[in-house]
């Protein structure tokens, strides 16, 4: 599988937030996530970039990074389409978005994801990605697991 990564705002991914969406719903009873819905302008240099992965011009998986409150950066909104996992597709956008986050001068970075998402865990820590505190909306919400890592330059 041939794998592209390129920049887009997220209000262009409708369709593919709203699998996300859809596919979280399903596998959390209907419960939504704690977390407060992110803007497009997150997105833009230099306070963080959203970026897809493209297989034949199709979306088939997207992540961003943003400013974290607390400093460096947070990964938000990792999908990837269920017809192309196991693919390498979230290990590709998830190394796209740390050659970012070196760019854009990110010393650490910060993630959430769910406790169900087995998938999702072993990717980040593979990735050499730690737990760690959790902030925010994320205190409080037994579903919730965060992460962290050091950046350096490569």
């Amino acid at each position: 599988m041939s794998i592209t990564i390129e920049r887009r705002r997220l209000s262009r991914l409708t369709e593919m937030t709203a699998r996300q969406q859809a596919e979280m719903a399903a596998r959390y009873g209907g419960e939504g996530g704690s977390g407060a819905p992110p803007r497009d302008e997150e997105f833009e240099p230099p306070g963080g970039v959203f970026l897809v992965a493209l297989c034949g011009g199709e979306v088939i998986g997207c992540g961003g990074i943003c400013r974290h409150p607390e400093g460096g950066g947070e990964i938000r909104r990792m999908y990837v389409a269920p017809e192309a996992r196991g693919a390498g597709v979230g290990r590709t956008v998830l190394e796209a978005l740390e050659r970012w986050a070196v760019e854009l001068g990110f010393e650490t970075l910060r993630l959430e994801t769910g406790d169900r998402l087995d998938d999702a865990i072993r990717l980040y820590e593979r990735a050499g990605y730690r737990r760690g505190p959790c902030w925010g909306p994320y205190l409080t919400d037994p579903k919730s697991v965060c992460y962290q890592k050091r950046m350096t330059a490569r």
